[in-house]
């Protein structure tokens, strides 16, 4: 797996201020996306909707509203 491109804005142009442990979004070498984002699995897991279940070696990641919304733009539409 190889890291292409961030998608959206950096840490630092969101206003963080030191630019670490800050969500980000990067599309892959093979057109999937990695998510950096806070573990939330086990506050959350519970809560999924009954037609969502993820697998043991799957996370759910939280991001901010404003991490997405940045990269809205440049999330291919195909």
């Amino acid at each position: 797996m190889k890291i292409v491109r961030r998608i959206g804005a950096s840490p630092r142009e969101r206003g963080s201020v030191g630019g670490q442990a800050c969500p980000d979004i990067f599309e892959l070498a093979d057109g999937s996306f990695a998510v950096v984002g806070a573990d939330r699995t086990e506050l959350l897991d519970g809560s999924l909707p009954a037609d969502a279940s993820r697998a043991s070696s799957q996370r759910i990641v939280v991001i901010t509203r404003d991490t997405l919304l940045r990269a809205k733009a440049d999330i291919p539409d195909a």
